[in-house]
């Protein structure tokens, strides 16, 4: 009777403990979900019961079972969390938007929801299983989530909160990423070394930069690699959560440091390129397209982390572009000198280092930058001038001249006689022939004024020389050669003088000039004009 008695006991205990360890109900849709979740914890997993809420009259049971695990595996592979709490236990539930029975089990999933049926139970929807199925393809890619079936056969005993064949899977992923690293950090310097050698960049480019691109997209790789891995490895859902955020932001966080160090990369190769070049404007282009990217690159990156950290991106770019909008208002200025800058780069009205002349501005150009661009002055000051104004105004690019224009005129005395005055003219002219830097197809040479004190002969002429140092010392060629011409011919240099002249003076013959008679000039000119 005792040994009656305590075997019902036993029974009764045992019955009461496995209804505890068993629930199964889907009154509501807290109901619906808490059978599918307890049913397929691992100490008393039973796919039948967890698959109940998937099991619709349109739906067999081992559809609705394969559901119910796929759902799980997504749910812990991707660490999403389901409060139970926070899900209505009222059979009568409706969605405040659609007013339906109705309920969205995942917020940012909105295919996932729960439907009440015609018997007054919640049932997952088609859209759920169609979504569930997708999901489940996008968390195992590549057949990983046949591991699911292979793993736990390594071991079943849990210690710390994982199972035996989790550590041993972790071990192996982290032998295999070590390899991995290596073996694509090896490989990756050797590509870039026949990349810089064939492309005969040495120094700067390959010590600096290339390979401090290798590590990082090793580890890219790796962390790519283990976000494919790590759902299988179906570790609790607290450790699976935060391991998928580690990963998802170490993926656009070394992706930008790799495309940051590209542009670095790529901005060497610009500036070994620019060099080559005669323009001296893309030289300071390339560092202004250089800090361009960087800035974008890193903005860039920066929204790609905080997306992956699950920060809402949108409020954030319309507060950003509602700040950006009061900044714009309040940097207007800046913004004009940086477009400025951008038509200066277009249309590329100076270089660096030509000899500019604008409103009050003159002098070579020194720099172009985002806002301004700096002019040496001839009193070798330094001029910072905004862009914006250096597009809107008349520029005159004296660094563009092919040829220099020298013009001076040649005063003479007026007591040179005109067959002098021609010889040195041709003499003249024979300078400018003989000397190597003048343009020989656009001179002019002639004797042009009387003036009231000297005889001027006008001396236009054109050097080919590229600075105004060479432009100088050819003057100063051209103008030795025109003293010495002058001091061999015996043709006097006029300058400013006055005369005073004494008509009448006691016992002195008059200074008065006298003229010929009318009759007398008309036979000179006759004679004159008969000559020519």
């Amino acid at each position: 009777m005792r040994f009656v008695l305590s075997t019902i006991i036993l029974f009764s205990f045992l019955f009461i403990q496995a209804q505890e360890d068993t629930y199964v109900s889907l009154s509501s849709p807290h109901a619906s979900v808490k059978t599918f979740l307890d049913n397929l914890q691992p100490e008393h997993r039973n796919d039948s019961l967890a698959a109940l809420p998937f099991k619709t009259s349109d739906r067999s049971l081992e559809v609705a079972k394969k559901s119910a695990v796929k759902f799980k595996r997504v749910l812990d592979g991707r660490g999403i969390f389901i409060y139970l709490d926070e899900i209505p236990k009222n059979s009568a539930y409706q969605d405040s938007v659609s007013s339906k029975n109705k309920y969205v089990l995942l917020d940012g999933y909105p295919n996932i929801f729960l439907l009440r049926a015609g018997d007054n139970k919640w049932y997952f929807s088609d859209s759920s299983i169609d979504k569930i199925e997708e999901m489940y393809q996008e968390t195992f890619r590549f057949g990983t989530g046949e591991l699911l079936n292979l793993l736990p056969k390594l071991g079943t005993k849990k210690t710390f909160g994982l199972y035996t064949y989790q550590y041993v899977t972790i071990f192996i992923l982290a032998l295999i990423s070590a390899l991995v690293y290596k073996i694509f950090a090896f490989f990756t310097e050797r590509i870039f070394s026949r990349i810089v050698k064939r492309l005969n960049y040495q120094g700067e480019a390959s010590e600096k930069y290339l390979w401090q691109i290798a590590r990082p997209t090793s580890v890219f790789i790796i962390v790519l690699l283990l976000l494919l891995v790590t759902p299988a490895l179906q570790l609790p859902i607290t450790y699976s959560k935060y391991v998928n955020l580690i990963l998802r932001v170490m993926v656009p966080l070394f992706g930008t440091v790799i495309v940051y160090r590209l542009v670095s990369i790529t901005s060497v190769f610009l500036a070994r390129m620019a060099q080559k070049t005669e323009s001296t404007l893309d030289d300071q282009l390339v560092p202004l397209l250089r800090k361009t990217l960087k800035t974008f690159v890193i903005i860039i990156g920066t929204l790609l982390i905080l997306d992956n950290l699950d920060v809402p991106i949108l409020p954030l770019l319309t507060g950003l572009s509602i700040g950006g909008l009061a900044f714009a208002l309040a940097a207007q200025d800046t913004i004009k000198n940086f477009f400025g800058s951008v038509m200066i780069f277009v249309d590329k009205p100076f270089q660096v280092g030509d000899w500019i002349t604008s409103n009050d501005v003159d002098g070579t150009v020194e720099e172009v930058g985002f806002r301004s661009s700096r002019i040496r002055t001839f009193r070798n000051s330094v001029i910072y001038v905004p862009n914006s104004k250096l597009a809107d105004n008349t520029i005159d690019n004296h660094g563009l001249r092919k040829y220099r224009r020298f013009y001076t005129q040649i005063s003479i005395t007026y007591d040179t006689p005109p067959e002098m005055i021609d010889v040195f003219v041709n003499g003249l002219r024979q300078i400018v022939e003989d000397h190597p830097k003048t343009w020989k197809d656009n001179y002019h040479v002639y004797f042009n004024e009387m003036s009231s004190s000297s005889l001027n002969i006008m001396f236009y002429i054109f050097f080919n020389v590229p600075t105004w140092g060479e432009e100088l010392h050819c003057r100063h060629e051209i103008l030795m050669s025109i003293m010495k011409l002058g001091n061999e011919l015996g043709v006097n240099f006029a300058f400013p003088t006055q005369t005073l002249h004494i008509e009448n003076l006691p016992g002195q013959p008059s200074l008065s000039p006298t003229y010929l008679s009318e009759k007398e000039a008309e036979t000179k000119l006759q004679t004159f004009f008969k000559k020519e």
